[in-house]
């Protein structure tokens, strides 16, 4: 017996819906009357017809569409809602040779998806999109979406949408033919046979544009969902011949593709050893044991540090240098950076913890143990933060000698001229820590600790900027000019920096 099969399933769909939940492996699930069964034969038979199911990637977001990954054999991904050409952008630069499909919906497309939509065609993606405009929302319950007509009732427009209170529907076709990018634009609709048979064609040019590179391109289908508008298969017909095409009229709004070249993008080097790299950066072992303790006095007990600048001049690095010094010894630390509306010249600062036990909070309001700052609106700000016999360093290049109480420990370091010289200002940030160590090491640490805390320092910038030598060699340079810098005042002025007495010391510890 000769079996002779004329009429089949597209090959762009499964033989048999093994997804699709349930005993009915071999129909659809949408309800009759809708349209996404009609438009989801129309895509199916273009991918089998242009021979692209191994290469197409179809897109789906929240929403009837969502369903899709019931029936297309082909690769698929299910999306946030309204994410679908968020995810279709990356799929189509990552993979350029794939042909990327996003199915959408008015409410996914037209509302909380809107701008990833807009802004993926004004980029002119090599992508299409197909979006279903049923004017309605129609999985979560037939709520007015941004396509319902004037007038139209809905669950949340039971008097019928008011363009005084909602305004007009959008024309979402007639903004993208605006856009200079896209390069094909059409309003089709699955209604009569005749509008079904433009659809088709809408449909396979979109593809077509895609699998040659163009850029973007998408179709508006007109659709019916009969359940959510109560209506009858002839009288969702009706409603989309005369209703929605009277406010949405069908036709090409914008058809250049064949002006535009191939987009012809860079591509990337994939190297598995430099992606590993990136991914996975190197940083420095710790030289020190797990049970590693520094014996000096002043860590036995929570340290609370503040660093304010101005953006640009380091002083969240510097804050990261310190908190990965505390982290290479073995302490807990915590980091917490802060800063303005704009980052490079707008005021910035940040916060380090460093203890021995868990932190409880990493924000420091008051009573800050050290002060570091590098201009004046931060001295300003800050130093009323600072404990009493806290320890206080500035950039005397740019900040005038603050009028502190007696208590406090002031230090002053022509930090960003001692940096110019070495070759930059962004590395006063070093010369501030290189400040810090010969602070540190003469009034509060072991000789021991001392050497340690240079040594930490070099494993912290290398553990920052692994990948970096130059940064590296000029950072340690001025970590050790500004230490140099510390002690030359010292030994000009031996009597202002003294070492600490005994009873201050006692004091600045607590």
């Amino acid at each position: 017996m000769i079996e002779t099969v004329t009429h089949s399933r597209p090959e762009g769909f499964f033989d048999t819906f093994e997804r699709r939940p349930g005993p009915i492996k071999k129909n659809m699930h949408y309800c009759p009357g809708c349209g996404h069964g009609i438009l989801q034969k129309l895509i199916a038979e273009a991918i089998s017809d242009l021979k692209i199911k191994d290469k197409t990637i179809f897109i789906s977001p929240v929403g009837c569409s969502v369903f899709s990954y019931y029936y297309f054999d082909c690769f698929g991904i299910s999306v946030p809602h309204g994410r679908a050409p968020a995810v279709a952008t990356g799929m189509a630069r990552s993979n350029p040779d794939s042909i990327v499909i996003s199915y959408q919906g008015d409410g996914d497309l037209g509302a909380i998806g809107f701008n990833n939509f807009i802004q993926a065609a004004n980029r002119g993606e090599n992508m299409c999109v197909f979006f279903v405009n049923n004017a309605i929302y129609g999985m979560t319950g037939g709520q007015m979406a941004p396509t319902t007509l004037p007038g139209q009732k809905t669950v949340t427009s039971p008097y019928g949408r008011s363009i005084a209170n909602e305004g007009y529907p959008l024309k979402v076709s007639e903004m993208v033919a605006a856009l200079d990018s896209p390069v094909y634009v059409e309003r089709a609709a699955l209604s009569t046979t005749k509008n079904i048979m433009n659809a088709r064609k809408a449909v396979r040019k979109a593809l077509r544009n895609t699998i040659d590179r163009k850029g973007f391109s998408m179709v508006e289908f007109l659709s019916g969902c009969p359940i959510n508008l109560k209506l009858g298969a002839n009288e969702m017909n009706e409603f989309i011949n005369t209703q929605m095409m009277s406010y949405f009229p069908l036709g090409r709004l914008k058809d250049i593709a064949d002006d535009r070249d191939p987009i012809r993008r860079p591509v990337g080097i994939y190297k598995s050893k430099k992606v590993k790299e990136l991914l996975y950066p190197v940083s420095v072992e710790k030289c020190v044991a797990p049970d590693f303790k520094n014996k000096s006095e002043i860590f036995e007990k929570q340290r609370k540090i503040k660093l304010g600048g101005f953006g640009g001049q380091g002083v969240l690095s510097l804050g990261k240098m310190i908190a990965t010094m505390g982290k290479l010894r073995n302490f807990n630390v915590s980091w917490l950076p802060s800063y303005g509306p704009e980052m490079r010249g707008g005021t910035a600062n940040c916060s380090v913890i460093i203890h021995r036990k868990k932190i409880g909070s990493p924000i420091i309001d008051k009573n800050c143990n050290l002060l570091i700052v590098l201009n004046q609106p931060s001295m300003k700000k800050f130093l009323p933060e600072l404990k009493e016999n806290g320890v206080l360093i500035y950039d005397s290049t740019t900040i005038e000698k603050p009028d502190c109480t007696p208590d406090k420990k002031v230090y002053a370091v022509d930090a960003s001229n001692i940096a110019k010289k070495i070759g930059s200002l962004k590395y006063a940030n070093s010369v501030i820590l290189g400040a810090l160590a010969a602070v540190m090491g003469s009034n509060f640490l072991t000789p021991a600790d001392q050497i340690d805390f240079d040594r930490t320092f070099e494993e912290a910038i290398m553990d920052c900027f692994s990948d970096k030598e130059t940064i590296i060699k000029l950072n340690i340079e001025a970590f050790y000019a500004g230490q140099k810098a510390v002690m030359d005042s010292r030994k000009k002025n031996p009597k202002q920096a003294s070492r600490l007495s005994k009873a201050d010391l006692t004091m600045s510890l607590k």
